[in-house]
C-alpha cells in the first residue's frame, strides 16, 4: 500500500483522482477514481453547508465583477488620456506650424481689442514679394465685417516678419485672413493651400456652432466593409464626431445586413417615400457610436448578397445616390457637409446641384474623396467638377496623380490627407491575440514573447533568436510582387526568418507563391496564403521590420500598423508611404517638422525618423533599405530597439486627419 495525504478544500464534495508513475496511469480503467466526502464538521447541516458554499461563490462573482468594471473604467480612463495628449499634440504641432510663418501680439487675439500679425514670408509662395497684404474677416468669413486689403509694414533690417494691426469685433470668435502681394484680383496669394488662416479669439459672448456632416457610402466598417473606403467613413466618422461635430451615415441596406450581429434588433423604422418609381423605406441604427440610415427600395437594388459584383451596379449606386438626397429633402435634413466616396458615390455631386439645391435642399456643400483612381474615371472627373472641394487619402499621392486629366482641371480644390488607423483596434496593450501585452516601455519584452509564439504556431526555428521579416499584403502586382520574392530571399540570405501572410486573386502569381513556399518554407519561412486577422496581430507583433515595397499606394495603412506595434517599417518612398515613414539616415528634419513642427532638428534634439525607404523599382533598390534595417539590427541592437520604442510612440491615429478634414470642411 502506497499513502498520501491531500488538503480537502472546503467546498469539495467528492475527492477524483488517478495515480501515476511517471508515464504509467492508473485511472480505473478510465472512469478515474472517485471518493465521496463527509461534511466539515463545522458545518451544522446539508442545507446551512450549500448556502454558505453559495454566498461564498456570490461574494466572489460580484468581487470578481466589480473588479472587471474597475479594471474596464481604468483602461478607458487611460485610452481617453492617451487620446486627448495625442489631440493636444496635434494642436501644438499644428501652431509651431504657423508659428513659423506668422505670430500675433497679443499671442491671444482679443475679442474687441486690437492685434498686429506679424507674418514671415520666406517659406511661403510670397517669398521675394515687395509689397504685403493683409485681408480677411471673422467667423469662418461668415461676419458682416471685413478687413483689408492692408498694406503691411515691411520688416526693419535684419528682420523677416511684415506687420499690419487690426480691429477686432466683440462678437468675433474666430479671425480669418490671406495674404497676397496685390491689393486684389489677379496676383500671389497665400491662403495656406486652401485651407485659409483661422485663429481663435477669446472673450466673445459667441460660440461656433459644430457642423453637420453627412456621409452618403456604400461600404461602411464593420457592417459593410470591402476595403478601406468602409474603413475611413467609420474612422473619420468617429474622429470627427469625437471633436464635437455631429455626423450621419447614408448607406444601402443589404440583403446581408439581416445576419449582421453588430444589427441584431437594433433596427428602427424612420420613415418611407414614393420615389424613382418604387416605394423606399428607410431604417436606422446606431454603428460606432454613428448614427446610420439605410435606404431600402422596393425594388430589389440591394437584395444582394455582397456589396459589388452585379452587373447593374452603376445604375443601383447612382439611384441609391440620389435616393439618399431625397431621403435628405423629404426629412427637412440640411447638413452643412455632404461627404460621398470614390465612384460609387460620385453621382452625388452633381446629382445635388442639379437637382436638390434649388428645390429645397440648400444648406449643403458637397466634399468628395478618391480611395482609388483605378474604377470609374468619368465618374470621378464629374464629381470633381461639381463638388467644393475634393481629397485623395495622402498628400504625396495627390502629387502623383495631379497630372491625371480627370483631375488637373480642378487642381485648385485637390489636396492630399493621409487616412489614419484605429489605435483601440491595433493595439499591442490589450490585445487578446497576443501573449503578453506591451508598450513602448516594455516593447523588448512583448515583442520577445510574441517572436516565441508566432515560431511555435508557424514551426519556425527558436534557434539563436533571429530576426524576422514580414510582409502582411495581398499579391498583386501594384504590391511589388517581385520585390516581396526578394525580401524572402534576402532575408534568409542575411540570417533571419521572413514571415508571409496574404493570398493572390490571379491564380498565376499564387502559384508563384506556393512554389516559392515549397522551395523556402521550413525552419525560418513559413507563408499564409489567407487573410487571418488574429494572426496578422501577432505577426506585427513579433516581426523585427516589416517591407512594404509597393508600386503605388495611396495612403497604405500596414506601415502604420507595423508602426503601432513596434516594428520597423521599410517601404518603397511613393504615397501615403512617403508621407508616414521618414528614413532614419536622410528624413531627419522632414519628420521632425511634419510631426513636431520642428524646423531646426539639431536646435530641438528631435530625431522623429522612424524606418527605412527606397525609391528605385529593383531589387537592388530594396536592398539599400533592407541591408541598412538588417544591419543596424546587428551592429547597435540597443539603437535599434530604441527605434522600435520611438516608432510606438508616434500617432497615426485618426486625430490628425480628423482636423485636417474639420478644416477642409469649414473651408
Amino acid at each position: 500500500w502506497f499513502e498520501c495525504e491531500v488538503e480537502v478544500p472546503y467546498e469539495a464534495v467528492a475527492m477524483n483522482f488517478v495515480i501515476n508513475y511517471y508515464e504509467h496511469y492508473d485511472n480505473n480503467g478510465g472512469a478515474d477514481f472517485k471518493a465521496p466526502l463527509f461534511l466539515p464538521a463545522s458545518a451544522p447541516s446539508l442545507d446551512a453547508w450549500q448556502a454558505g458554499l453559495a454566498e461564498a461563490l456570490r461574494q466572489r462573482e460580484v468581487a470578481r465583477r466589480s473588479e472587471a468594471a474597475r479594471a474596464a473604467e481604468e483602461r478607458e480612463r487611460r485610452a481617453e488620456e492617451k487620446k486627448r495628449r495625442a489631440q493636444e499634440l496635434v494642436k501644438a504641432v499644428e501652431r509651431r506650424k504657423v508659428r513659423h510663418v506668422l505670430f500675433t501680439q497679443p499671442e491671444v487675439v482679443p475679442a474687441g481689442g486690437e492685434v498686429t500679425v506679424h507674418y514671415c514670408p520666406r517659406d511661403t509662395p510670397l517669398a521675394g514679394r515687395q509689397q504685403l497684404y493683409l485681408m480677411g474677416g471673422w467667423n469662418r468669413w461668415s461676419h458682416r465685417r471685413s478687413f483689408g486689403p492692408i498694406a503691411m509694414h515691411p520688416p526693419g533690417e535684419g528682420g523677416e516678419h511684415w506687420q499690419a494691426t487690426v480691429q477686432v469685433p466683440k462678437d468675433a470668435f474666430k479671425m480669418d485672413f490671406v495674404f497676397a502681394d496685390v491689393p486684389g484680383g489677379e496676383g500671389v496669394y497665400d491662403n495656406r493651400g486652401g485651407f485659409d488662416y483661422h485663429l481663435p479669439v477669446e472673450g466673445s459672448p459667441i460660440r461656433e456652432q459644430p457642423l453637420h456632416i453627412c456621409h452618403i457610402a456604400v461600404e461602411m466598417a464593420p457592417i459593410a466593409k470591402v476595403g478601406g473606403l468602409g474603413d475611413v467613413v467609420t474612422a473619420l466618422g468617429r474622429a470627427v464626431q469625437e471633436q464635437g461635430h455631429l455626423v450621419e451615415v447614408v448607406l444601402p441596406r443589404y440583403d446581408f445586413f439581416t445576419h449582421s450581429p453588430v444589427l441584431k434588433d437594433q433596427l428602427r423604422f424612420e420613415t418611407e417615400f414614393e420615389w424613382g418609381g418604387t416605394r423606399v423605406y428607410v431604417t436606422t441604427a446606431v454603428v460606432e457610436n454613428l448614427r446610420v440610415f439605410f435606404i431600402e427600395p422596393r425594388n430589389g437594388f440591394f437584395a444582394t448578397p455582397t456589396v459589388y459584383g452585379r452587373y447593374d451596379d452603376e445604375v443601383r449606386f447612382d439611384f441609391f445616390c440620389k435616393a439618399a438626397l431625397e431621403f435628405l429633402l423629404k426629412t427637412g435634413r440640411q447638413p452643412d457637409i455632404l461627404h460621398c466616396h470614390d465612384w460609387s458615390t460620385a453621382h452625388v455631386a452633381a446629382a445635388y446641384w442639379r437637382d436638390y439645391h434649388p428645390y429645397g435642399l440648400h444648406k449643403p456643400r458637397v466634399v468628395f474623396t478618391i480611395h482609388n483612381l483605378n474604377y470609374g474615371q468619368k465618374k470621378i472627373g464629374e464629381a470633381a467638377h461639381a463638388c467644393q472641394k475634393f481629397t485623395t487619402v495622402s498628400p504625396t499621392y495627390a502629387f502623383e496623380v495631379g497630372a491625371n486629366p480627370v483631375i488637373a482641371p480642378h487642381a485648385h480644390k485637390f489636396l492630399g490627407i493621409r487616412n489614419g488607423i484605429d489605435p483601440e483596434l491595433w493595439s499591442p496593450e490589450e490585445n487578446p491575440f497576443l501573449p503578453q501585452g506591451y508598450g513602448p516601455e516594455n516593447v523588448v519584452e512583448g515583442k520577445k514573447a510574441a517572436r516565441q509564439a508566432l515560431r511555435q504556431r508557424l514551426g519556425l526555428t527558436t534557434w539563436n533568436d533571429k530576426f524576422i521579416v514580414a510582409v502582411v499584403s495581398r499579391l498583386t502586382g501594384q504590391k511589388g510582387v517581385p520585390l516581396i520574392k526578394h525580401a524572402a530571399f534576402r532575408t534568409l540570405d542575411r540570417g533571419g526568418q521572413f514571415v508571409l501572410l496574404g493570398s493572390a486573386p490571379d491564380p498565376r502569381v499564387q502559384a508563384d507563391f506556393d512554389a516559392l513556399a515549397g522551395q523556402m518554407g521550413g525552419q525560418d519561412a513559413a507563408f499564409c496564403f489567407k487573410y487571418d486577422e488574429p494572426l496578422s496581430h501577432l505577426i506585427y507583433a513579433a516581426a523585427d521590420m516589416v517591407v512594404v515595397p509597393s508600386m503605388f499606394e495611396p495612403c497604405g495603412l500596414t506601415q502604420m500598423i507595423a508602426m503601432r506595434y513596434g516594428s520597423v517599417p521599410i517601404v518603397r518612398h511613393t504615397g501615403g508611404l512617403r508621407d508616414t515613414v521618414f528614413d532614419v539616415d536622410f528624413d531627419k528634419e522632414r519628420a521632425a517638422w511634419e510631426l513636431y513642427g520642428s524646423s531646426d532638428w539639431r536646435r530641438d534634439g528631435i530625431d522623429a525618423t522612424n524606418g527605412f525607404a527606397f525609391t528605385g523599382t529593383d531589387a537592388p533598390a530594396l536592398d539599400y533599405a533592407l541591408n541598412r534595417a538588417i544591419d543596424a539590427w546587428y551592429n547597435d541592437r540597443a539603437w535599434f530597439q530604441g527605434l522600435q520604442r520611438r516608432v510606438m510612440e508616434q500617432d497615426w491615429s485618426w486625430n490628425r486627419p480628423a482636423i485636417d478634414y474639420i478644416e477642409l470642411y469649414f473651408s
